[in-house]
């Protein structure tokens, strides 16, 4: 006999637009299309859709009644570990039945599985998703042992078990987000990233190769929200300007099939985000063709360009790929073609020195002093990343004084300070 499922998603902020997509996979597939999907926001919310659900199956099927199982999928960043593993913990405590099954997924989870399996969810998913999410369906649906679906990993008694991952999957056989549960996100139009800067989940997560979802199936998706109503547009990618390329140079017809057919599908009223969150522009991919591409059909006139640093020792160390003065090259060249750059600076890296620092706030005074903004932010030692046990990033009192100052001219903004105090929570004791 079946088992009965209900899919119950964690509902956190910020790892809402991952189940947007969970949930899309589930309904796109016709095995899994007619699961029960619950979005829970909160422990609270999430105990009483796990016990809806339970009662609800028992009620609805006569005896002897089939089994009865509840997935919740839980997804966070490393930031929100903590606070997360508070929640299950509340969770569990409240609602105790060997029917639910808590599992984990997406960056951190992939990065530290073991960690997450004891810190209290049953199972992890590694890597993507989107499959993992239907076969764990189909496998708990049929009444199967959910830890041997590919791409997840559980504890076997004291030990780590994982199984292997499937292969990568292509965007376009991926909806973006849920027509059928009014889940709706960023597009996400490229996947992947060949920089893999050293402090960057991304590529350690997704891949360090660009995968591109078409400009056909984009503008399908693009379609869908005209059809709904909406009226901002905006995609997930790692890298805007690296749309439709495979290696460092940017192909800047594939964006322009892009950005044209979208705004085409959506007319001239409705807005166009590119380029800026969540799509920042690397600083060499900004010249001046790049640029009036972008100001014949972006609606924004804000860019975000990861600058990082000023100093060039620590970019290098840091595999950038770029240098302090493409930064700033950059940032002159928006400005000129009207946009203004947001720059991103990332203080506490590792190996940095004083004079790396005055480097960094120097060339964040050209900038501001140009017409640009700074983003500020402290490094975290990211789980996958190169930098995982390097320290946390930390701020002397004199920098701090410095980007307070600079904050109060309304010329910087950002979570550096918070950022300091997770980055001590983050931090990998000496061995």
């Amino acid at each position: 006999m079946a088992t009965v499922l209900t899919v119950v998603f964690a509902y956190r902020r910020t790892g809402k637009f991952a189940f947007h997509v969970l949930s899309g996979a589930l309904a796109a597939d016709p095995r899994t299309a007619k699961v029960a999907q619950v979005f829970a926001n909160g422990p609270a919310a999430i105990v009483s859709a796990v016990r809806d659900a339970l009662a609800a199956a028992d009620a609805a099927v006569a005896a002897p009644a089939p089994a009865h199982r509840v997935l919740v999928a839980w997804s966070f960043y490393t930031p929100d570990f903590a606070p997360a593993v508070a929640e299950l913990q509340t969770v569990r405590s409240a609602c105790r039945d060997p029917r639910v099954v808590h599992v984990a997924g997406g960056v951190h989870a992939t990065a530290e599985p073991e960690a997450t399996l004891r810190a209290g969810w049953d199972l992890v998913a590694t890597g993507e998703g989107e499959r993992t999410i239907v076969d764990l369906v189909l496998a708990g649906q049929a009444g199967h042992e959910l830890a041997i679906v590919p791409g997840t990993a559980a504890l076997a008694g004291d030990r780590l078990r994982r199984t292997p991952r499937g292969e990568r999957l292509q965007l376009d056989d991926c909806p973006p987000f849920s027509l059928a549960h009014g889940r709706f996100g960023p597009i996400e139009i490229t996947r992947g990233c060949i920089y893999a800067c050293r402090f960057c989940q991304t590529p350690y997560f997704a891949g360090a190769a660009f995968r591109h979802r078409s400009v056909a199936n984009v503008r399908y998706w693009v379609r869908e929200l005209v059809a709904r109503g909406f009226r901002d547009f905006r995609f997930l990618t790692p890298t805007s300007l690296s749309y439709g390329t495979y290696g460092p140079d940017p192909d800047l017809a594939a964006v322009e099939a892009l950005l044209a057919g979208v705004r085409e599908d959506i007319g001239p009223e409705r807005r166009l985000w590119f380029g800026t969150f969540p799509s920042e522009v690397r600083p060499e991919h900004v010249t001046a063709p790049s640029l009036v591409l972008l100001r014949r059909f972006v609606t924004n006139r804000a860019l975000i360009l990861g600058g990082q640093s000023g100093s060039d020792r620590v970019l290098a160390a840091s595999e950038r790929g770029h240098d302090a003065a493409t930064v700033e090259r950059a940032a002159a060249l928006a400005l000129e073609h009207g946009f203004v750059p947001h720059v991103d600076f990332l203080f506490g890296l590792p190996g940095e020195t004083p004079d790396d620092v005055s480097a960094t706030l120097q060339c964040m005074d050209r900038l501001v002093a140009r017409g640009a903004k700074a983003h500020g932010h402290t490094f975290l030692p990211l789980p996958g990343t190169p930098f995982r046990r390097a320290a946390p990033g930390r701020l002397t009192a004199e920098v701090r004084q410095q980007l307070l100052r600079l904050a109060s001219r309304g010329v910087l903004y950002g979570q550096w300070q918070q950022q300091e105090e997770t980055a001590a929570r983050l931090a990998v004791p000496p061995s």
